[in-house]
C-alpha cells in the first residue's frame, strides 16, 4: 500500500503526529484488497462449485461499481486539479496509477482461475462451457437455426468511418469490435456490432442431446452469445471478408449529481440523471486479450481516452453475468438450505405487540427469520387500535411484502407515512416506483433532505391501548428488503420503550416536518450526533482505564474510512485500551504499529454471506455500552447522510452479544483474514489441533441460542 513519503509525523505536513499520512491506507486501495477477499473465496474449493461461480460474478460486478463511482470521480478530480488530499495524501493521479497496478494482477488471476480451475470443474459436473467452434456439426446446426431466427433479427452492426460517426457505447454493454475486407480492393473498413445481453441470456444453451453424466443426468453445454453472434458475422456482412473480430466493453461514470436546490421536483430530477446514466463520460475500457493495438488506439481516439484506461483481458469479459449459473437448477452445487429459526418469544403468538411489550427482541438474520418484520407491519396494517405507522425505506427491493403491508393500511385508513431516498445509488427507478404506488394509495411520501441521504433504517408503529397510546419501533442495521434479508447478516431490534418511541417521533418530525432536533433521549444520529457520540465513549473508555484498568472496545462495521475516528482509536491503543475491529470491507488505519496502534487488531470476515450489522461495544468501566445500527465510520455517513446508531441495555440481549455472537465472529479460524500495518490481509493461522471455527456456519447451527431471557433463570 502506497502512503505519503516524509520524517518524522507532523513534521513536513504540519498535521497532529497521530494524523501523519503513514499512518493511513488509502481508501480505494483498501477496497482492492477487500474485492481481492471477494476473489480469494471464487477460489476456496470448499465452497461448493456454483457458489465460487458466483465470487466471481460478485468480483466482477463489485469492480463494475467501483469504476463507475470512485474511479470516475477520481478522474474528475484529476482534471479538475483538486488539491485536496485524503488522510493517506495520495493525489488523484497517483490514487488512479495505484489502482491500475493494484488491478493488474487481480484480473490475471481471475482469469486464469475461470479458464483453468472454474470451467474444467464445472465440465466434470456435466456443465460444458464450450467455443462455437467445438462443437459438432448438429450442434452449430442447431444453434445457426436459433441464431437465424431469434438473434439476428435484433443485430444492428453499425459501421465507423469518414461518413458514419464513431456510435454510442452504451454503459456496461458488450461489444464486438469487426474488421471487414472488400474482397476486391482488400480495403478495411471497422464496424461496431452490439451484443444484445438485455434480450438474450447471456450463455445460450446448446439444444440438447448430448452424452450423460455418471450421474445419469444428461449434460448442459453452453455457448457463450458474443461467440455465437461472431460465428456467424458473415450473415451480418455479406459481400465482405470479416477478418477480425474482437469483444470490448465500455465502462461510464455513473456517479448522479442532482442540483437539490435548483431541482423544483426532486423525482422527476432523480428521474432524469437515472435516464442519463447510461451516458456519462468513459472511465474504463475492457478489451480482449489480443486485440491489436491499432485496433486500441482506434478505439481509445475515438472515445477520447488514454491507454491507461484499457484494460486486456482473456474473455470471457464482463464475468458479472456469471451469476447466469445461479439459476441452474443443480442443488447439489450449491450451498445446503437451511430454515432460519423465530424466536420463542414470537413463535406461535397472535400478536407481536404483545411479545414486544413483554422485553425488547433482537433478530440476528439471515440465521432468525425475517417474518417478525413483516408480521409486525402486517399486524400493525390490519389492527383497529393502530393509529399510524412511520418508516423510511432505502432499498426495498421489488414484490415487497413491507410496501404490500403499507398499503394496506392505507386501505385500512391508518396514517402513514414513508420517507423514501430517491438517491439511493442503483436503486433509484425502483424507489421512484414503490414512490408513486404509495402516494396513489393516499401514504404520506418525503423523498428525503435536501443534500442528504436518509440511510436510517426505522419504523414505528403508533397503537391505542387500556393505558393510553404506545409506540413500538423497529430499528435494524439493514434495509426494509425481504430478499436482501437473506444473504445479508444484519441485526432488526424491537422495543417499546417509550423514550426510544418519543426519539422515534422527533426523528420522523424532522424527515417530514420543520423540526430541528440537534440531540435525543436516547438515539444517536448523524449528521449532528454520531460521530461525536462515537468520540466522547473512546475518550471515556480512555478515562475508565486509566483508572481502574481493563479497557476494551470492539467495533464491527463495514466501513472505518473516518480520520477523527481512527486518530481517536490510535489515542486509545496509546493509552494500553485493547481494541478489536472486524470490518468488512476498506479500512483506513493501519493496526499494530509499536506506539501507536500496538493495542489494535483488525480482522475481516468474507464469506456465504454478506456480513453488515454494525455494533460499536464500550467496555466503560464494567457499565457495558452497545450501540447498533445501520452508521459505519465514514465522513459520508457521518456528515452527508440520516443515520442511527441506537443503545441495546436488555441484559439477556447484551450477554448474547457480548458472550456469543461477538466472539465467535473474532475467533473464526476459516474466513477471518488478519490486517497488517501495510494494507494487507492474511488468513488467519489454525493450529493442527485447533477446532475448526467458522462465524456463520455456527450460527447456521446454533441459530437462536443467543436469545437469553434473563428471566427465565
Amino acid at each position: 500500500m502506497e502512503a505519503q513519503e516524509g520524517g518524522d509525523p507532523g513534521e513536513q505536513t504540519g498535521c497532529t503526529p497521530l494524523e501523519h499520512p503513514s499512518l493511513f491506507i488509502n481508501r480505494e486501495l483498501s477496497w482492492i484488497a477487500f474485492n481481492n477477499r471477494v476473489l480469494e473465496e471464487a477460489m476456496d474449493t470448499g465452497h461448493p462449485l456454483l457458489e465460487r461461480v458466483k465470487f466471481l460474478s460478485i468480483f466482477s460486478n463489485n469492480l463494475d461499481e467501483f469504476f463507475m463511482i470512485r474511479v470516475s470521480g477520481l478522474r474528475r478530480q484529476a482534471a479538475q486539479g483538486v488539491r485536496e488530499a485524503p488522510p493517506d495524501g495520495m493525489s488523484p493521479a497517483r490514487q488512479l496509477a495505484g489502482i491500475h497496478r493494484a488491478l493488474e494482477p487481480l484480473l490475471l488471476c481471475q482469469t486464469r482461475l475461470w479458464h483453468q480451475d472454474i470451467v474444467p470443474e464445472l465440465a466434470s459436473h456435466g456443465i460444458r462451457v464450450l467455443s462455437h467452434a467445438s462443437l459438432d456439426a448438429g450442434q452449430q446446426a442447431a444453434l445457426a437455426g436459433m441464431f437465424m431466427a431469434g438473434i439476428y433479427p435484433v443485430l444492428t452492426p453499425l459501421a465507423f468511418d469518414t461518413s458514419h460517426p464513431f456510435p454510442f457505447i452504451s454503459n456496461l454493454s458488450l461489444n464486438l469490435a469487426v474488421s471487414v475486407r472488400e474482397p476486391g480492393s482488400g480495403k478495411e473498413h471497422f464496424a461496431r456490432l452490439k451484443v444484445p445481453t438485455s434480450l438474450f441470456p447471456r450463455l445460450i444453451a446448446v439444444p440438447r442431446g448430448g452424452p450423460e453424466t455418471t450421474s445419469g443426468m444428461e449434460e448442459t453445454c453452453l455457448v457463450f452469445l458474443e461467440d455465437l453472434i461472431a460465428s456467424h458475422l458473415g450473415a451480418l456482412f455479406p459481400g465482405f471478408e470479416v477478418s477480425e473480430v474482437y469483444p470490448f466493453r465500455v465502462t461510464r461514470d455513473a456517479d448522479i449529481e442532482i442540483e437539490e436546490d435548483e431541482a423544483g421536483d426532486l423525482l422527476t430530477a432523480v428521474e432524469e440523471r437515472v435516464g442519463q446514466r447510461r451516458m456519462g463520460r468513459p472511465v474504463r475500457v475492457e478489451v480482449d486479450a489480443s486485440m491489436p493495438d491499432s485496433m486500441c488506439a482506434l478505439i481509445g481516439r475515438k472515445l477520447g481516452l488514454p491507454a491507461s484506461t484499457f484494460y486486456r483481458i482473456k474473455p470471457p469479459l464482463g464475468m458479472a453475468d456469471l451469476s447466469f449459473f445461479s439459476s441452474l437448477d443443480r442443488p447439489e452445487l450449491k450451498d445446503a438450505p437451511f430454515i432460519p429459526s423465530v424466536p420463542d418469544v414470537v413463535s406461535g403468538r397472535d400478536s407481536m405487540f404483545s411479545a414486544i411489550r413483554e422485553r425488547d427482541l433482537l433478530l440476528f438474520h439471515p440465521y432468525e427469520s425475517f417474518m417478525p418484520v413483516i408480521d409486525f407491519l402486517r399486524q400493525a396494517a390490519r389492527d383497529p387500535e393502530v393509529l399510524a405507522i412511520k418508516i423510511t425505506l432505502y432499498r426495498v427491493g421489488q414484490n415487497s411484502p413491507v410496501v404490500d403491508a403499507l398499503l394496506e393500511a392505507r386501505v385500512n385508513g391508518k396514517a402513514v407515512a414513508a420517507i423514501i431516498e430517491l438517491k439511493a445509488r442503483f436503486d433509484e427507478e425502483n424507489n421512484i416506483n414503490w414512490a408513486r404506488a404509495l402516494e396513489r394509495a393516499g401514504v404520506h411520501v418525503v423523498y428525503g433532505l435536501p443534500g442528504l441521504k436518509v440511510h436510517a433504517k426505522i419504523c414505528m408503529v403508533v397503537r391505542r391501548e387500556k393505558d393510553g397510546v404506545r409506540t413500538y419501533v423497529h430499528m435494524s442495521t439493514g434495509n426494509y428488503n425481504a430478499q436482501t434479508s437473506r444473504v445479508y447478516t444484519d441485526f432488526g431490534f424491537f422495543t417499546a420503550d417509550p423514550q426510544i418511541g418519543a426519539d422515534a417521533a422527533d426523528f420522523f418530525n424532522t424527515l417530514t416536518g420543520c423540526a430541528r432536533v440537534s440531540s435525543f433521549r436516547k438515539l444517536l444520529a448523524a449528521p449532528s450526533g454520531i460521530r461525536s457520540g462515537i468520540l466522547s465513549r473512546i475518550d471515556r473508555e480512555i478515562v475508565r482505564h486509566k483508572e481502574s484498568g481493563g479497557g476494551r472496545i470492539i467495533f464491527k462495521l463495514n466501513a472505518l474510512v473516518d480520520r477523527e475516528c481512527i486518530t481517536a482509536l490510535y489515542r486509545a491503543s496509546q493509552a494500553g485500551v485493547k481494541i478489536d475491529l472486524q470490518v468488512r470491507g476498506i479500512c483506513c488505519l493501519c493496526p499494530g504499529i509499536e506506539g501507536v496502534s500496538g493495542n489494535i487488531t483488525v480482522t475481516s470476515i468474507v464469506g456465504r454471506f454478506l456480513e453488515h450489522t454494525r455494533v460499536y461495544y464500550f467496555r466503560n468501566g464494567g457499565d457495558e455500552d452497545f450501540l447498533v445500527g445501520s452508521a459505519d465510520l465514514m465522513p459520508r455517513n457521518l456528515d452527508r447522510r440520516v443515520e442511527i446508531l441506537f443503545p441495546v441495555t436488555d441484559p439477556g440481549i447484551c450477554s448474547g452479544l457480548r458472550d456469543l455472537i461477538i466472539p465467535v465472529h473474532l475467533s473464526d479460524n476459516v474466513k477471518l483474514r488478519v490486517m497488517f500495518s501495510d494494507g494487507t490481509y492474511r488468513r488467519a493461522i489454525r493450529s493442527p489441533a485447533e477446532p475448526v471455527k467458522n462465524a456463520q456456519e455456527w450460527c447456521i447451527q446454533h441459530r437462536g441460542e443467543w436469545q437469553h431471557d434473563p428471566t427465565a433463570s
